[in-house]
């Protein structure tokens, strides 16, 4: 029965991570939930090659509709991938609580401007081209990959956040960019949890087809439903990532 709930989650999972990221806030906690048995490294692990997956056909989905600008995508996916772990070296030795309040803050004045500006993120209106654009992806990468590997939650709507604010593509192009770099700052992950096996592929198994059909109908809508459908769905998961945030700082987890 708890794989049934958990393959349910995954589903769910899939489909809000392919629109605007923000999976691991459905997944991750209802695996702890279902399965308290299991160590930190098993349920990240696990989860991490069922999100990955799922997150690779939401990316080819995105591919064969969105003109995705790769070299961009270059960029910023290599700087996230060697970022993510120095984010999780310094998670290491420093806390990631004594940044949490910051994050927080930072989250919800987000939240606040997208909602009151209507228009954003419906149209492309690059701020910068040339080799200008691929230094701000970077630099994007570079900062949100740090924040994976230090902190986590939330790191895919904060990537479309920031190519849209940041670079000025639309959120369509937005959510199609963060997942192939999402699917780039991964692998260097799931090459470590390979080595240590720490994943449990009777689980993880079940878990990625749910994923990726979840991530397949999500990824499917966002691109039918365009910019409009897809800020909506970033404001509900932001809601939740502030939610998230506010739990572990005023509630002591």
């Amino acid at each position: 029965m708890e794989l049934y709930f958990l393959c349910a989650f995954a589903f769910l999972a899939g489909l809000v991570d392919s629109i605007v990221g923000g999976g691991g806030l459905v997944q991750i906690p209802a695996f702890f939930i279902l399965y308290p048995q299991l160590s930190v490294p098993n349920v990240i692990s696990t989860n991490r090659l069922a999100s990955a997956v799922g997150t690779s056909v939401a990316a080819l989905n995105y591919a064969k509709s969105v003109k995705i600008p790769w070299k961009t995508v270059l960029y910023a996916g290599i700087a996230a991938s060697v970022c993510s772990y120095l984010g999780a070296t310094v998670q290491s030795l420093l806390p990631s609580g004594v940044l949490k309040p910051v994050i927080l803050v930072l989250i919800v004045l987000i939240a606040i401007y997208t909602f009151r500006k209507k228009d954003f993120g419906h149209h492309e209106n690059l701020k910068v081209t040339g080799d200008k654009l691929l230094y701000r992806a970077a630099g994007t990468g570079a900062l949100l990959g740090f924040y994976n590997g230090f902190i986590g939650p939330g790191t895919g709507s904060l990537l479309v956040f920031a190519f849209v604010s940041i670079i000025g593509y639309n959120f369509l192009k937005a959510s199609a960019i963060s997942k192939v770099v999402n699917v780039i700052s991964d692998v260097s992950s799931l090459v470590f949890f390979f080595i240590h096996k720490t994943i449990i592929f009777k689980l993880a198994i079940p878990m990625m087809a749910c994923n990726v059909a979840g991530s397949y109908l999500g990824s499917r809508l966002a691109v039918l439903r365009g910019n409009a459908f897809i800020r909506k769905v970033f404001l509900v998961v932001i809601a939740g990532i502030v939610a998230r945030f506010a739990r572990d700082i005023f509630g002591g987890v």
